[in-house]
């Protein structure tokens, strides 16, 4: 155990792929109970992790579309993120530093805004996004690099009014989910490993999810709301 405000039990690297991922997260909330639970994936490699908890937990699955903001050049660098629920985050420091003008971050802005509405359309179509007003929703990911992508979500969650956020993720650094718990009422990790440069690297089997198997997952978990 570490002394970082949330659980990291030292889970044994690389996870075998998103299932087993998936499946080693819902044995750890399964240890505690929720109030009307939600369970909430990020399209799209969250969601097959996402699917393996609302089976466990006997809880619907929803998605919550986010998008990186890339820097202009560098997309691989995040300098902020939107969420549905008309949520961004901007990292206003490294948009400074870099001196990306209002323009070019206008250009990206509305790139990713079109692709968060496409994505929408794509796994919900005209199905309303579901009340979260007095819920515990369960945020997840297959992993975290910067957090900026889950910090939008997390802040999206809150201003859809969600009763409490619980942030659960295979794998992520510890100074991004260190900074990410100030924001979750409760954050779940399975392991904080050292020199982490990619999510990827901690995953035997790690191929890029595409739309059908994140419509699958949906289609699949569609649990009954109470």
């Amino acid at each position: 155990m570490t002394d970082l405000p949330f659980r990291d039990e030292r889970t044994e690297l690389p996870l075998r792929d998103r299932h087993d991922a998936g499946d080693r997260l819902a044995a750890r909330l399964r240890r505690q109970s929720y109030r009307h639970p939600l369970i909430i994936g990020l399209p799209r490699g969250g969601v097959p992790v996402a699917a393996r908890i609302a089976q466990a937990l006997k809880a619907p699955l929803e998605v919550l579309i986010v998008r990186k903001l890339g820097v202009p050049g560098h997309e691989e660098f995040a300098m902020g993120a939107l969420a549905s629920g008309d949520v961004s985050v901007l990292d206003e420091a490294l948009i400074e530093r870099l001196a990306i003008d209002a323009r070019a971050l206008q250009r990206v802005v509305d790139r990713e805004r079109d692709e968060l509405e496409r994505r929408e359309a794509r796994y919900r179509g005209e199905r309303p996004f579901p009340s979260l007003a007095g819920r515990d929703v369960v945020l997840v990911d297959d992993g975290i690099a910067t957090g900026s992508t889950m910090r939008a979500a997390l802040r999206a969650v809150r201003k859809l009014g969600a009763e409490r956020c619980i942030l659960a993720v295979p794998v992520a650094p510890a100074d991004s989910l260190a900074s990410l718990s100030r924001e979750a009422d409760d954050v779940v990790c399975l392991a904080t490993p050292e020199n982490f440069s990619a999510v990827g690297q901690w995953y035997w089997r790690f191929e890029q999810t595409d739309d059908e198997e994140v419509r699958a997952c949906l289609a699949e978990q569609a649990y009954p709301e109470a």
